[in-house]
């Protein structure tokens, strides 16, 4: 009787597990059915002007009296009709429009797919009048991701759009040859800038496998196909390769920095170091000490802001493994050529 009372709680537990693992499952698979029946490639437009306001209005209702607080309110939509009905005589002198781009880079680059939808967006009802503001985090990584952001970010150039680019906090190496492309850049004080140099790091496990007695074999077609490897022995010849394949990218990134900014010192600037703002100034990397958030505060009297996102639709395979993604890009970059991301001094 024990055994079977025993046996018998055993069978409820293992029905109750299976039962969840069943429910979860199922819930996963309605939500991942949903999203891809429902969910589309969009761009998302954000008033951050109507923000401000809703802003100031909470404050406002708070500490002011009812008395004031109603006058106030009153100014505002008069001056809000008399906007709209200068908008409606003169659509053309209609007040400048600032597009505010959100650019969070990573070593991959993989922001730049977002960027380019963005941008295209903006240049389709953009008018030289309007501005672009980017307000771009990076410290770097493989060069032709990082080529073609700042690609992305000359098309805006190319059609006479001026174009900002904020650090609040890093753009470096790869972040940087980004922001140079724009008319002005603006830093906060201590936002790290520059490391205007290229790296190459792999190790190699040749020693290790010769002394458990494992041969490795590489077929090549072309003398420089492969030139340092992981397994592979590295010769005085592939290395010299390299260090010159590297020295080729470094002086691109020179001239590329060259063309945008022509003020600089490339000499000075161009050997991998990174400054914070206010030495980067002096060395005129960047154009102003200042923050986007102050920037964005002063304009929106003057200006409409918009926030401009593109959202890409995701499987629940494709969310997942950019998950595991982005915790293997924290934990340790992977192997390659890059544009070195600047070594970050902790206070």
């Amino acid at each position: 009787m024990e055994f079977l009372i025993d046996y018998g709680l055993f069978l409820a537990k293992a029905v109750t597990v299976v039962v969840c693992l069943i429910v979860v499952i199922g819930f996963a698979v309605a939500v991942s059915t949903r999203h891809k029946a429902h969910a589309k490639d969009h761009i998302e437009i954000e008033n951050l002007n109507r923000k401000l306001e809703e802003m100031t209005d909470s404050l406002e209702t708070a500490i002011l009296p009812k008395k004031i607080l109603k006058q106030k309110r009153k100014e505002k939509k008069q001056k809000h009709k008399a906007e709209i009905k200068q908008a409606e005589k003169a659509p053309e002198e209609w007040r400048k429009r600032i597009f505010v781009l959100d650019f969070h880079g990573d070593i991959r680059g993989s922001a730049v797919a977002s960027l380019r939808e963005e941008i295209t967006a903006v240049l389709t009802v953009a008018r030289p009048t309007d501005e672009v503001l980017v307000r771009l985090e990076s410290g770097g990584g493989m060069v032709h991701a990082y080529g073609l952001a700042a690609s992305q970010l000359a098309r805006i150039k190319q059609r006479g759009i001026p174009l900002t680019v904020a650090v609040d906090k890093i753009a470096a190496s790869g972040g940087y040859l980004m922001a140079c492309v724009a008319d002005q850049i603006l830093a906060g004080p201590f936002a790290i800038v520059g490391s205007i140099g290229v790296l190459a790091q792999i190790p190699n496990f040749h020693r290790l496998l010769k002394s458990h007695d494992i041969d490795f074999e590489q077929i090549m077609a072309g003398e420089y196909k492969r030139t340092v490897t992981l397994f592979g022995e590295t010769t005085d010849k592939a290395r010299e390769k390299l260090r010159e394949e590297i020295e080729d990218t470094h002086a691109l990134f020179r001239d590329f920095v060259g063309t945008y900014r022509p003020a600089l010192d490339l000499k000075r600037v161009s050997t991998g170091e990174h400054w914070h703002g206010t030495r980067a100034l002096e060395l005129k990397l960047v154009d102003e000490i200042r923050t986007s958030d102050d920037y964005l505060l002063t304009s929106s009297d003057v200006c409409d802001l918009y926030r401009v996102k593109f959202t890409a639709r995701k499987t629940l395979a494709e969310r997942i493994a950019s998950m595991m993604s982005r915790a293997a890009n924290a934990r340790e970059p992977a192997l390659r050529t890059a544009l070195d991301p600047a070594r970050l001094p902790q206070t």
